[in-house]
């Protein structure tokens, strides 16, 4: 017996090992510590979107990322760009493919922090919600409703099938996944909603996301003073723009049982822009120095953005304020980030590089080789074709009222509504529901424009017998941070009035979505009119580029089949960026929607740097 036990126990002394290392295997917040297979690290993190960046890039983007002196990327999944029509998923065409923007990143020795929402905001249309759940009118999102929590288990689910098997316990590169997200900011500003339904909320995705499959650890993020309401019991909570490093200790070892870890989930390294306001920039001293802090009293971080990337097609958001009713995000997501938007390091990137470089105890990785760009010869516009009355081709629906586009079943692009008056009338014109931009048209001719951004609703019309009011409504993107978010549909959303005479009866509306390239057959276009040009551009050798549409007006431009979002005059933005690896060898097709067009176009013009910082 006594050899039998000692047997025994010389096999559990054999085994213990692995034992261990079966319990130790993957990410974990332990002893007040993040931990790595039993070994505690700490995170340096970098931000970047994958649905930002073509899908091409992506490598080279995670490699900047890596020879900055980083080992995590953190993204945020947006549910309306997966779920791209009620009920249709796409997690595999382009930059939608999430599983290899993870399997790229694991490549390169990158973990990765998964920040899936279900409410993202990161500047995107409406804060990544799909538009159409405002048309369940039992639905209340980013609240304790069954209607909404329904949607959010469907859409948890099916990323949940893209994204398992790539958790840091099943040997890949996930290491964390948010709950929720800022929401301790939402209560802050939903006072009308009580604190217990606000709690059943977060309580409610915390254990979907958990019952759905998603692995601990998790952790929210919010400003150390909302901690309050962003919170979860068990979850770390970590800051966003906290500097102070006493406030920020002080706060989580409040929310989290005494102790840390301590992350800064959102280190600022730039900030968002707006049109028609100044560029946001903040120096390469200031980041290194505040990251040098955070180093030396080992605080974790993720700087927000490290590459931002661009806001192509119309997946931009917006913001609002007591000035502005909208303020709609940039094309450009540059974010003044340390990795340019096209992909270039700056000296932000060197100053924070050389500050990693120093608390690294191995040479960090070469900076890789920047992708060729180039400025191209301008290029003569070979046709242009009316749009007004390409539109009119399509069959209107029509009502008594004007209908929004979600009642009309488009998410985004413009909308012609037009109403033909039997009697002639004369006056103001408004139109307090407008959302968000329109060029007005009387019998062709343009009238005038009206503007939310600038509080713009109405307008001098003179409108004769028989005669035809067009308006050309264009959505600059649905708000998606505060309160107000829960405020976005688009169009035309109330009565419209001239003088104090509501307009209703025979309103036609044309849906316009530009989610297909329009074929432009040449014709004689008018100042005034909104336009499609088209120009056919031949490449020798496909390289980055920028269009430079500082004599344009307003509109969206195509580049063989591929929107590269919206541009407008009044800046600061002046140039669109084109990824050379969307361009070919050969013919490259040109597009552009104008829709001011008060100076007929004659040709395309290249640079090779951007312009961010105009306004005008």
């Amino acid at each position: 017996m006594n050899k039998i036990l000692f047997k025994l126990g010389i096999l559990l002394i054999c085994l213990m090992p692995f034992f261990t290392s079966a319990q130790t295997k993957g990410f974990s917040i332990s002893n007040g510590e993040f931990q790595k297979d039993g070994k505690i690290i700490k995170i340096h993190s970098g931000e970047m979107h994958y649905e930002r960046i073509p899908k091409e890039y992506w490598r080279h983007r995670l490699q900047m990322i890596k020879a900055m002196g980083l080992n995590t990327v953190a993204t945020y999944v947006f549910w309306n760009y997966h779920e791209i029509e009620p009920g249709v998923w796409d997690f595999k065409t382009g930059n939608r493919d999430l599983g290899e923007f993870l399997r790229i990143a694991k490549s390169e020795g990158l973990y990765v922090i998964l920040r899936p929402g279900p409410y993202a905001c990161g500047e995107w249309e409406f804060g990544g919600y799909p538009w159409w759940l405002q048309n369940n009118k039992d639905l209340v999102i980013r609240t304790n409703n069954k209607a909404f929590l329904e949607a959010c288990k469907t859409y948890l689910e099916h990323l949940y099938a893209v994204v398992k098997g790539n958790f840091a316990n099943q040997g890949g590169p996930i290491i964390m996944v948010q709950a929720e997200n800022e929401f301790g900011s939402y209560v802050s500003q939903r006072t009308d909603i009580s604190a217990d339904d606000h709690k059943a909320y977060k309580t409610a995705i915390y254990n979907m996301l958990k019952e759905t499959g998603f692995p601990e650890p998790f952790f929210t993020s919010d400003g150390t003073w909302l901690f309050e309401g962003g919170a979860v019991e068990g979850v770390l909570p970590t800051a966003n723009g906290e500097s102070n490093i006493e406030n920020l200790k002080k706060q989580v070892d409040k929310y989290h049982k005494g102790q840390g870890p301590y992350m800064v989930a959102e280190f600022y390294s730039g900030w968002l822009d707006h049109w028609a306001e100044p560029f946001i920039k903040i120096g390469s001293e200031e980041i290194a120095s505040q990251t040098k802090k955070y180093l030396d009293a080992g605080v974790s971080f993720n700087y927000y953005m490290v590459h931002g990337g661009t806001n192509f097609g119309f997946t931009s958001g917006a913001n609002y304020n007591e000035e502005s009713d909208i303020q709609p995000d940039i094309t450009s997501y540059d974010y003044d980030a340390p990795i340019s938007e096209a992909g270039w390091a700056t000296p932000k990137f060197m100053a924070i590089r050389e500050v990693m470089q120093k608390y690294s105890k191995t040479k960090l990785a070469p900076i890789p080789e920047k992708i060729p760009v180039t400025k191209y010869p301008n290029q003569l516009i070979k046709s242009s074709m009316d749009v007004l009355s390409w539109i009119k081709k399509e069959k209107a629906v029509v009502n008594d009222q004007p209908l929004t586009f979600e009642k009309l079943g488009q998410g985004n692009g413009y909308v012609l509504y037009r109403k033909r008056f039997t009697q002639p009338i004369s006056g103001k014109l408004k139109i307090e529901g407008l959302r968000d931009f329109a060029a007005v048209y009387v019998n062709g001719v343009k009238a005038g424009e009206l503007n939310r951004v600038f509080k713009n609703y109405e307008l001098t019309v003179t409108i004769p017998f028989n005669g035809i009011l067009e308006i050309l409504v264009e959505n600059m993107g649905r708000i998606n941070y505060g309160a107000e978010i829960v405020h976005n549909t688009k169009g035309i959303i109330s009565p419209v009035f001239i003088n104090e005479y509501e307009i209703s009866g025979g309103w036609e509306m044309y849906k316009m979505p530009m989610n297909e390239v329009p074929v432009v057959k040449n014709e004689t276009i008018k100042p005034g009119r909104p336009v499609l040009y088209e120009a056919a551009v031949n490449i020798e050798k496909p390289a980055d580029t920028f269009l430079d549409m500082t004599n344009w007006g307003k509109g969206i431009v195509f580049v063989n089949g591929h929107n590269l979002g919206r541009y407008w005059k009044v800046g600061p933005q002046q140039t669109l960026y084109v990824p050379g690896c969307w361009l070919k060898a050969g013919a490259n097709n040109f597009v552009v929607f104008e829709q001011l067009n008060e100076n007929t176009q004659k040709e395309l013009i290249f640079t090779d740097q951007p312009i961010l910082d105009k306004v005008n």
